[in-house]
């Protein structure tokens, strides 16, 4: 082999731990909006992952990003979208997922509401959502009356009763 032959493989091979490392793909980014604190959901969101095999900053990125007022929420969805997420996780209201899915035609979006999703226009239907949105609704106006009756039954003695609900509305 002649010297410079050597010489030219010698560095060739020096190059190839940073080629190696600039060919590494990055991790999958979890987009996370939320109008309000995240400081309820988050904690309990990561830790769901984490049971899942799924760590921030080891196998998956979460990029997290909440609003104080529905002004902030389209920038912010914008901005999760420029990170290009693998899905978007949207809380907190449908303002938020209304954001998502304005800023993002192909991202998967994932929601957790309290609210019938198909009233607010979010889904075609519960058990077909189409688009991109799908998500978990807790529907709780529909379960009140099951609630009422389960209490009723446990306490039959009950003369008054108290429900006490948040009153924000879920599409501010």
């Amino acid at each position: 082999m002649r010297r410079r032959e050597f010489i030219a493989g010698i560095g060739g091979a020096a190059a190839w731990p940073l080629a190696a490392r600039a060919q590494q793909q990055s991790l999958p980014v979890i987009g996370f909006l939320r109008l309000g604190s995240p400081e309820g959901f988050l904690p309990a969101f990561r830790r769901g992952l984490t049971e899942a095999g799924y760590v921030d900053g080891q196998n998956v990125m979460i990029e997290v990003r909440w609003a104080n007022n529905n002004g902030q929420l389209q920038g912010l969805a914008e901005d999760l979208v420029r990170r290009q997420p693998a899905v978007i996780v949207a809380s907190g209201s449908v303002a938020a997922i209304r954001a998502a899915n304005a800023a993002a035609s192909t991202v998967p979006i994932a929601f957790l509401i309290g609210v019938d999703p198909m009233e607010y226009g979010l889904v075609a239907s519960l058990n077909r959502p189409g688009g991109t949105i799908t998500g978990i609704s807790v529907l709780e106006s529909e379960l009140a009356g099951k609630q009422l009756n389960l209490l009723l039954e446990m306490a039959p003695q009950a003369t008054k009763v108290a429900y006490l609900r948040s009153c924000a509305r879920p599409d501010l």
